[in-house]
């Protein structure tokens, strides 16, 4: 991985992921322009919020930038993952930054369940949907309360929830509207997945619209931002939702860039 402050090495899963262990195993790395671009938008000092943190690939990327100075809360709710990511921050020496939370996050407190895919560990989800899945009970957080008091302010936010981002940004937004300016937000857009979970990709580029913070799309494959915009994105989504079977989906960056 290019201009990283120490080498790295992560504990991964076998061959049952076939996505995100599968391409560090193969490649060493995973989704090289987001990996450049959460880098280049931290400094050291900073305060990183990762909601999904899987196994800990951007936790700890981002411990290695916000030095001793800084923080890192990981939220991960899988047990499985969650046991990796505790042993790839005490395999980089990082437990001073990163503060592993096996939990997740949402709009309210309380029991949850954790629908497990078999063959993507990474696209865990909160909610049920239209594929048959075992789950395990998790505990989820309502965000600003429980990390009120734990921070200050946060600096780069990354929520990749596979579908259950509205409600995690719904129950960060009172911290996030505490700070002026907001956090810079790094958050996947799924609108099939967002209305499986209850909500959709209208509601959730509404809800970010009200940061009043530029929007960008990440393309990876071109390796650039696209300004676009809250109405814009929204327009987007309801097109997808338009067509049930519609997959789409893309990352997006909330926040002013240097």
């Amino acid at each position: 991985i290019p201009d990283l402050a120490q080498p790295l090495q992560l504990y991964v899963h076998g061959e049952q992921d076939q996505h995100v262990s599968r391409r560090l195993r193969e490649e060493g790395i995973w989704e090289p322009f987001e990996t450049s671009l959460l880098l280049a938008l931290l400094r050291p000092g900073d305060v990183f919020v990762d909601v999904g943190a899987n196994i800990g690939y951007f936790s700890v990327l981002a411990a290695t930038r916000v030095g001793d100075t800084g923080a890192v809360f990981a939220f991960e709710p899988d047990p499985e993952n969650f046991r990796l990511l505790v042993a790839n921050v005490a395999r980089n020496d990082l437990g001073y930054q990163v503060t592993p939370v096996a939990a997740a996050l949402s709009d309210a407190a309380g029991q949850g369940q954790l629908y497990l895919s078999t063959d993507n560990l990474g696209d865990h989800r909160v909610y049920a949907a239209d594929d048959p899945r075992e789950s395990v009970p998790i505990v989820l957080h309502q965000g600003s309360e429980f990390l009120a008091g734990r921070l200050s302010r946060v600096d780069l936010l990354k929520v990749d929830t596979q579908g259950s981002e509205f409600q995690v940004i719904a129950g960060l937004m009172p911290l996030l509207r505490m700070q002026s300016p907001p956090p810079r937000v790094l958050i996947e857009l799924t609108p099939h997945a967002l209305r499986q979970a209850g909500s959709s990709g209208r509601a959730l580029m509404e809800l970010l619209g009200e940061l009043r913070q530029p929007i960008w799309i990440i393309d990876h494959i071109e390796g650039r931002l696209y300004p676009s915009g809250a109405q814009e994105l929204a327009l987007w989504c309801d097109n997808w939702d338009a067509v049930p079977e519609a997959r789409g989906f893309m990352n997006i960056l909330v926040g002013a860039i240097d």
